[in-house]
């Protein structure tokens, strides 16, 4: 358990803000107006009784002690509402107090776009971050000085171009790659590839010469190629650990446990819904049966939501009406996925996410699935997802697998050819 104590200084009411304490908390919260400069504690039990809120590690118990909760009491209500008897008795018994302390090295490359400034943002607000390490090929010195007024522990560091990639990689934990041109109204994501693989390729082939082993998160679309892409860069260089390798497809986890939500009339806090095969199209597969809490749904409704969940992208790709793609929605999903590797790192033994990453759970060589993460990456996938499924299940996964071989293949053909080619 620990106790982690937190100065807040005073912040705008109409900010909004994920606060993380030690490598169990993250809490979502709009601030008070009223709120001014005090110092306030979370008491976390890292032990056994965590939940998921919206996929990010919520506290079983949350005290706040001053004169202004940071938090919000319908926010700290709301977690205690959602605490088991038993959480509330093993907390009672005994508490730890720990001072938490930012210990990891963070590189966003492409942090000067639409994905990368709101991500740049709240990977900031991290307390388990020390050092933010920003990279663009232009723009990125003034996002990094906004970035920097924010009072929270991680020291932010601007490099541009492609002379200070290398030293934006030294030393690092976690790499982040939203780099890319977006999505464009009548664009798949396959009309993406030629642009965004040269750009993979080139990133991975710095990170693989200057932090090796550092977690690498690919978030540049197509990810079912760019996974492969960067996976066979990596080969090539004598550094590849498929441990630490993820395609982030959390944005689909999230879309599905909203949605289902709605749907259901479900509180969010509650739900979670496994998203398995790739990140395009059919190859989303959410497994709706697996759905918990255990959830009933129509025939209508498993299509519905599916074809939602599936489409979602192009849904939002038209409504911005050639100024964007998902950018927002994505930035929060990736940080989330970050949090969660940096929770792993931290020693927390009970993150689970949904990543597409090198698997032996169908005859794919890469699949999105649940996995289990650790110091080292990828601990265990978790094939259990996969038994059990229904009819609909079933025929949609054996759908989805030849047009995800065919990107993988492409990928990986790409980054072969250009290898040759050199």
């Amino acid at each position: 358990m620990s106790a982690i104590l937190f100065a807040v200084g005073e912040m705008a009411a109409a900010s909004a803000t994920t606060l993380s304490a030690g490598s169990a908390t993250s809490l979502g919260s709009i601030v008070s107006p009223k709120l001014q400069s005090k110092a306030f504690i979370v008491k976390c039990n890292t032990r056994n009784y965590l939940r998921n809120f919206s996929g990010l590690k919520a506290e079983a118990f949350v005290r706040c002690e001053s004169e202004s909760s940071f938090l919000g009491n319908e926010s700290v209500a709301a977690l205690r509402q959602s605490i088991t008897p038993e959480a509330r008795n093993e907390m009672q018994r005994s508490w730890n107090h720990v001072q938490s302390q930012a210990s990891y090295k963070v590189a966003v490359l492409g942090a000067s776009g639409g994905i990368g400034q709101p991500l740049a943002l709240l990977i900031k607000m991290s307390p388990l971050v020390s050092s933010l390490h920003l990279y663009d090929i232009a723009n990125v010195k003034g996002v990094a000085a906004d970035l920097s007024h924010c009072n929270t522990p991680a020291q932010v560091f601007n490099f541009t171009g492609a002379c200070e990639l290398a030293n934006s990689l030294k030393g690092v934990d976690v790499v982040v790659i939203p780099a890319g041109v977006p999505r464009k109204p009548g664009m798949t994501r396959d009309d993406l590839f030629n642009i965004n693989a040269n750009i993979v390729k080139g990133l991975v082939e710095a990170v693989a010469d200057n932090c090796p082993d550092a977690f690498i998160h690919i978030i540049s679309n197509p990810v079912n190629s760019t996974v492969p892409i960067a996976a066979e860069v990596l080969k090539q260089k004598g550094v590849y650990d498929p441990k630490k390798l993820f395609g982030v497809t959390t944005l689909d986890v999230v879309r599905a446990n909203t949605f289902v939500a709605q749907k259901k009339n479900l509180r969010l806090i509650d739900v979670d819904v496994p998203v398995i095969g790739g990140h395009a199209g059919i190859t989303i597969l959410p497994l709706l049966s697996k759905t918990r809490p255990s959830t009933t749904f129509t025939t209508e409704e498993v299509q519905e939501l599916t074809l939602r969940i599936q489409n979602t992208g192009t849904e939002v790709v038209e409504a911005k009406a050639g100024a964007g793609s998902a950018t927002l929605s994505m930035a929060y999903a990736a940080a989330r996925f970050i949090e969660s590797s940096l929770r792993a790192l931290d020693g927390d033994a009970d993150v689970y996410e949904c990543s597409y990453v090198q698997s032996d759970l169908t005859e794919l060589p890469f699949f999105a699935s649940r996995v289990k993460l650790g110091r080292n990456g990828v601990e265990a996938l978790i094939s259990s997802d996969l038994r059990g499924l229904t009819e609909y299940e079933q025929k949609a996964l054996e759908a989805l697998k030849p047009e995800l071989k065919a990107s993988i293949e492409k990928g990986i053909t790409y980054a072969q050819k250009q290898t040759v080619t050199a």
